[in-house]
């Protein structure tokens, strides 16, 4: 029995996906949860797996932006072999695409590949003109040969009616140039980049524009390190062989996330209708990957030991930077932490993650005199600034947090 697999909604307010390549192709036996495809959606590229047992019969959109419970392909749920290719119509000009969420047979494949192959080409109802020598490659495609000075023309395709796929640009040379006959224009010197957006990238710009227009406020202090510093260091001293190292920023998470349970108001997310104060504290962690900042989820960080989120966190920044992570990884988060001391920055301002209501930034860790006892002393001193959604948290509930914290970071043993 032949059964349409549309495209599954993975997360809240999802609306469409960017199917980047098929790790099966038709004729293919798949199982029930193999991994069938690389989806690219607003927060994450991830691999989908397949619901049902059966044969990928047919491919209906290969590649491209496809809208959710859109029909991406067939399969035939019991084992027969896949059908047959439909003849194309007799008059290329006659072909009028369908809906993304049409039936499958009534595309012509030719006309919906080319719809998704180049988002500069004609309008929807366009066909080839004769004689056409338009270049058929996928939008990905064509980023990558874009980042790798590759000439798109110079690249052999693999894909249906030689269209070029990103793995045909990534098996060519890079700065691979044209054929002889029509040979590429040198680009000028101090020639202007011009990047696309990723769907990550747009999901930021779109996120931290809301963000911007919170009535924020900002609260600073700082804190001695000292007792942190130590307590990093006895944990790596009684390290087991092959464990995961804890950082300094995984005790912070520890710290933050027994003040939060302390402080529930601050341990919250604003949805414009109401304020849900949460009893687990599940803290994220910005992490600069490759396609952008992300912010993978520590779930109860009040809970777990430093040597257990430092393992969660190696985790999480490893697929991260591999663009491995899942829907399931970026949500729930109730509070983040931004840490940019590995960088030298001393003090900086974190914009908010909506719909929490606080981000803590936190510095680097930098020698300063100090006075205790009456004496001037040198400490290890970290400044952090917590970002606040007013309309959320007053000013009291931000410093009665900070409070807490800093009496954690400089007696840490007490949250332990």
């Amino acid at each position: 029995m032949a059964t349409d697999l549309t495209l599954p909604r993975l997360g809240q307010g999802m609306e469409s996906g960017v199917i980047v390549r098929w790790l099966k192709q038709e004729g293919d036996s798949i199982a029930k949860g193999e991994p069938l495809y690389e989806l690219d959606t607003d927060k994450v590229t991830q691999e989908v797996e397949a619901e049902v047992d059966g044969v990928l019969q047919k491919i209906v959109v290969a590649e491209g932006e496809v809208d959710v419970g859109a029909t991406i392909a067939v399969i035939e749920t019991n084992g027969a072999e896949p059908a047959a290719e439909p003849e194309p119509p007799a008059d290329p000009a006659a072909e009028t695409p369908t809906a993304p969420d049409a039936s499958p047979a009534e595309p012509p494949a030719a006309a919906a590949e080319e719809t998704q192959a180049d988002s500069g080409a004609q309008g929807p109802t366009a066909a080839p003109a004769p004689g056409d020598t338009r270049i058929k490659a996928s939008p990905l495609a064509r980023r990558i040969a874009r980042e790798r000075g590759i000439d798109i023309s110079s690249v052999s395709g693999t894909g249906p009616e030689g269209r070029i796929l990103a793995e045909d640009v990534e098996r060519a040379p890079a700065g691979a140039e044209a054929p002889a006959a029509a040979p590429p224009m040198a680009a000028p010197a101090g020639e202007i980049e011009v990047v696309q957006l990723s769907s990550v990238r747009k999901t930021i710009a779109r996120r931290l524009s809301e963000a911007w227009a919170a009535p924020v406020f900002q609260l600073g202090v700082s804190a001695d390190m000292t007792e942190v510093l130590a307590l990093r260091e006895t944990l790596v001293e009684h390290l087991a062989e092959g464990d995961t190292k804890p950082t300094v920023n995984d005790v912070f998470v520890k710290l933050a996330a027994v003040a939060l349970i302390r402080h529930r108001p601050v341990n919250a997310t604003f949805s414009g209708e109401e304020i849900q104060r949460h009893p687990a504290a599940h803290v994220g962690i910005a992490v600069a990957a490759p396609q952008g900042l992300v912010v993978p989820v520590v779930r109860d960080a009040d809970r777990r030991t430093v040597q257990e989120i430092a393992r969660a966190r190696a985790d999480l920044v490893g697929r991260a930077r591999d663009n491995k992570l899942k829907l399931d990884d970026l949500q729930g988060g109730t509070f983040t932490i931004s840490n940019l001391g590995m960088f030298g920055v001393e003090q900086f301002t974190a914009v908010l993650n909506p719909p929490q209501v606080a981000i803590l930034a936190v510095g680097s860790v930098k020698d300063e005199p100090v006075a205790r006892d009456g004496q001037v002393v040198v400490r290890p001193i970290v400044n952090m600034v917590l970002t606040c959604d007013h309309r959320a948290i007053d000013g009291a509930d931000g410093a009665t947090f900070l409070q807490t914290l800093v009496s954690l970071v400089e007696r840490p043993a007490l949250a332990l």
